[in-house]
């Protein structure tokens, strides 16, 4: 009989694919690291969400061994660190999540059931090519359509994003990142792939834009020569697997590219094969990401109080500059809708 251990997962309702595909990558790669089985809970809900109503149909993927949450004696939950700032009602009352690497998750000997973000390359990363085959889109299905030489695809995450000033990314970082791709490629064509045609053309409206099913936006991406990503998950694996792509740029600072004076949200989405941009234009490496957030963390008043809510004056300070983000937002909105307006007539 075999008595290997098994480490699992459980998929969760509300979770997009990009989050789902890291549980399962990350629970998959531990499990394989150490010659170890794994499993899939809830694996009848994968993709089967706000993306698509017909499941993973455009893959073959192996969940492992069917087991039921009540078998797992142990059960661990990825460490998660978190400051309190003033950048939304989000991140004054939940705290920002900002962390790395859990290096215990990676030591685990005995069958047990994780739960996490689950997202740091460290997790995962030496094992690309067996991901490559864990993640094989059915050739029916594997569009090379813009796949061109001279093609940037672009991917900008819209819905509840759009909602949000510190996490919906300003039009600046796509021109700044598009004049980029053009210093690469002078003949540089763009396009928009993306979740929300109307957010896209609201912020980007001299690209085309397309959202098409699961399969299309996922293999618009994967076969892409050329990529501008947003800092939203699902366009992590088809970039991460691609067998195409020549150069990748995505948000310095992820999930607070926008407001961060030097934190990431989180870090563990420092990616190697990712080139970072940041607020004024300026293209990082990974390495100098990661080097340049451990000086951070030596000199940071944010590090220094992770996990501490804020309280009296400090409160009062956090919850005006939300409203002032929010409030900020709107005037730009405004503008943009009445220049576009201007130049209808």
């Amino acid at each position: 009989m075999d008595n290997k251990p098994i480490i699992a997962t459980e998929l969760l309702k509300g979770q997009g694919l990009g989050n789902q595909l890291f549980c399962y990558v990350t629970t998959r790669a531990l499990a394989y690291s150490k010659g170890y089985d794994f499993s899939i809970l809830n694996r009848e809900i994968f993709a089967n969400n706000i993306h698509s109503n017909k499941g993973m149909y455009f893959m073959d993927i192996d969940c492992g061994i069917k087991m039921d949450k009540d078998s797992f004696k142990n059960i661990y939950h990825e460490k998660e660190d978190r400051i309190y700032i003033g950048n939304s009602i989000h991140d004054i009352e939940h705290g920002c999540y900002i962390s790395g690497v859990d290096k215990k998750l990676m030591s685990l000997n005995e069958t047990t059931l994780i739960y996490g973000n689950l997202q740091d390359e460290a997790y995962f990363g030496k094992y690309k090519e067996q991901i490559k085959k864990w993640l094989k889109v059915k050739p029916e299905y594997d569009c090379m359509d813009y796949s061109r030489d001279n093609l940037c695809i672009i991917n900008i995450r819209g819905g509840e994003y759009s909602s949000n000033p510190e996490l919906f990314l300003r039009r600046k970082y796509w021109l700044d990142a598009m004049k980029k791709m053009k210093e690469i490629r002078s003949d540089m064509e763009f396009m928009v792939v993306t979740d929300d045609i109307s957010a896209a053309k609201r912020i980007l409206p001299e690209v085309a834009a397309y959202h098409f099913d699961l399969a299309g936006d996922y293999t618009a991406i994967k076969n892409a020569r050329y990529l501008i990503l947003s800092n939203s998950t699902f366009a992590f694996f088809p970039a991460f697997t691609s067998e195409t792509v020549q150069y990748i740029i995505a948000p310095k600072y992820w999930a607070r590219h926008n407001v961060s004076d030097g934190y990431w949200a989180s870090e563990q989405n420092i990616y190697s094969d990712f080139n970072y941009m940041d607020k004024a234009g300026r293209i990082f490496t990974a390495e100098q990401c990661r080097k340049e957030l451990e000086e951070y963390k030596k000199k940071s008043a944010k590090y220094a109080s992770v996990g501490k809510k804020q309280m009296g004056i400090s409160l009062k300070l956090a919850y005006i500059n939300s409203k002032r983000l929010i409030y900020g937002d709107l005037f730009v909105r405004m503008l943009r809708s009445a220049k576009r307006r201007l130049l209808n007539k």
